[in-house]
């Protein structure tokens, strides 16, 4: 016998039990499958696409999957971190929950970057993980690794399942708590004998209730009238609103609220869209590359109300220099983010779209016009340093603002807008022209190169209806171009967006501005784009010059199908305002 054969020998004889060899279940009354019974339950919540990779461990439940392909699909992915951030995607885009399979072992542990990045930004999801038999775990069974202490950290919950009757029960609870509260990730881990055990299945009932979990509070209506007090007394209010008014469905009531007490109010990059971009009280963009005027201002309110947002750094800059002047109204769904990093004068805690029609009854009816200009005096001065050479260049490099700029007149702020990491996503942010709810999917906490491609693909399942153009940087697209293959696969549409600078743009401007130009390890090759996506079977074309630009981008939009868009653009353009880290907001730099 050779060495191969006996490794499969003894593999065999590890991992399989005598008793347990995978055969596709048979049907019998009352009784299913472990596998059957995950499917039951997706179909019971209202799930009609998974993104998902196949491997052994989870080979059960893909094998009943088979039964159940006119009610279920199934989007096969190239690579386990493209279906999950091509589940963040849709579910950003469709606000539902998104769902993963993966297998165990390396299919687990590609998940991770994922998880955790759908944590931070508290992107509802239900990742189902195959894995090895019972009697094997702990014994580094092929494929075995501990996915449950492995994902503790970067998950809402995690559950491993061992015996097939406990399927129904867990699976209510992962989207129950997945999508209630502020909504996360959610990790369920099933071994092999569960997938292929059968068990008396007596049907499955959603979760509306779990012992010690709250994802509701009970609205303190006494912590609004005082928010709605100090509300009404100030000169200076301003508004800070995050992604928590999207989740939380509230952006009428946001709305209804700005309108009425006359407040303006700017956004962090995953509260954009929840109003649309050229509303009067919308004044602009928070943070590190936000625009001038809600930067400076923040720290001459003198009342500070956030809503459904976090304080994260890239907002606040340095803490101790941070808004001292103001007293600070926090409404948020999350307990825990309430006094964090930003201590509070009032602590509002509870769901947006709730508290916020409590909160519009309370205040009065006012405006702002003397404290409204001071904005639109800052947005002068930054039209006039920054915004006008970006968008209108007069060099012959094309810039990242003008192309972001002709996709916003061709389209008419109404697509769904997808972003990479690096400048070409905060200048799509900064510049992007949005009409309507759930229209700019980035990746805010984490910052994950390689989100943009899968996320695009997922929005564009999430929302078929809708345009769903992804901009992604040179460097970013080549940590998930194998992605192509599930837009040659699927046929799904989506226009692809390479703004290239032939640099790891973010980094070597943080190199330029901070490191004495000492460009260590940023250049980056790259293939050529358009004979890969034509490989992929997907169209395209390149342009460096303006007057090919506009008709380059509408060709793209008028194309049936996908399309991939290769745009060459200055190679040391830098994104300003910018706030250096370790500085206030206040001394945010224009150029």
């Amino acid at each position: 016998m050779n060495l191969v054969n006996s490794i499969l020998d003894i593999e065999e004889q590890i991992l399989i039990k005598p008793d347990a060899t995978p055969k596709a279940p048979a049907k019998e009354p009352g009784k299913l499958s472990g596998s059957q019974a995950v499917l039951e339950a997706f179909i019971a919540e209202g799930v009609d696409t998974i993104f998902g990779y196949p491997g052994g461990a989870i080979m059960p439940i893909y094998d009943a999957l088979y039964d159940y392909h006119d009610k279920l699909k199934h989007i096969l992915v190239r690579h386990e971190q493209g279906g999950i951030h091509a589940a963040q995607g849709f579910a950003r885009a469709s606000g539902r929950v998104g769902v993963v399979f993966a297998t165990s072992g390396p299919g687990a542990t590609n998940l991770v970057t994922g998880l955790a990045d759908a944590m931070i930004d508290s992107t509802p999801l239900v990742c189902i993980t195959g894995q090895v038999y019972a009697h094997l775990l702990g014994t580094d069974a092929f494929q075995e690794v501990d996915v449950i202490n492995i994902t503790t950290p970067i998950t809402k919950w995690n559950y491993q399942v061992t015996d097939a009757s406990e399927i129904p029960t867990v699976l209510a609870k992962a989207f129950h708590i997945a999508k209630t509260g502020r909504p996360g990730p959610v990790l369920i881990d099933i071994t092999k004998n569960a997938q292929l055990d059968k068990f008396a299945y007596s049907g499955y009932k959603r979760c509306d209730h779990i012992r010690s979990y709250r994802p509701k509070p009970v609205v303190r209506k006494e912590f609004i009238e005082e928010a709605a007090q100090l509300i009404n007394e100030a000169q200076r209010p301003f508004v800070l609103w995050g992604q928590g008014v999207i989740l939380g469905k509230a952006e009428k009531e946001f709305k209804a609220f700005i309108e009425k007490s006359g407040i303006p109010a700017a956004w962090t990059i995953l509260g954009a869209s929840a109003i649309p971009t050229d509303h009067p009280l919308n004044v602009g963009m928070l943070g590190m590359h936000g625009n001038y005027g809600p930067n400076v201002l923040t720290n001459d309110c003198d009342v500070l109300i956030a809503i459904g947002m976090r304080f994260d750094d890239r907002v606040t800059g340095r803490l101790d220099k941070y808004a001292k002047q103001a007293k600070v109204v926090h409404l948020d769904i999350d307990p825990s983010e309430i006094d964090k990093n930003v201590k509070s004068t009032v602590g509002v805690w509870g769901d947006c779209k709730e508290t916020l029609p409590i909160l519009t009854q309370l205040v009065e009816a006012r405006q702002h016009p003397e404290w409204l200009q001071r904005f639109n005096e800052h947005k002068q001065i930054e039209e006039d340093t920054v915004i006008r050479k970006e968008l209108n260049p007069e060099g012959e490099k094309l810039t990242m603002g003008e192309v972001i700029n002709v996709i916003n007149e061709l389209t008419g702020g109404n697509a769904i807008m997808v972003t990479d990491v690096g400048q070409h996503q905060m200048v799509t942010c900064r510049y992007a022209k949005f009409n309507q709810s759930k229209s700019n999917i980035t990746s805010g906490g984490a910052g994950t190169m390689g989100f943009g491609l899968p996320a695009a693909i997922g929005a564009k399942f999430g929302a078929p209806e809708r345009t769903v153009i992804a901009i992604i940087g040179d460097g970013g697209i080549q940590m998930t171009i194998q992605e192509l293959g599930t837009i040659m696969q699927t046929e799904v549409d989506v226009k692809i967006v390479i703004l290239n600078n032939e640099f790891l743009g973010m980094v070597r401007q943080w190199q330029q501005l901070f490191h004495d130009k000492r460009y260590s390890f940023v250049d980056i090759t790259s293939p050529d784009y358009i004979m890969v996506a034509k490989g992929y079977g997907v169209e395209g074309q390149k342009v460096s010059a303006r007057a090919d630009l506009q008709n380059a981008i509408k060709t793209m939009l008028d194309h049936d199908g996908s399309y991939l868009l290769e745009v060459m653009v200055g190679k040391e353009d830098n994104v300003f305002p910018m706030v250096p880290q370790g500085c206030s907001v206040s001394e945010i730099r224009l150029s």
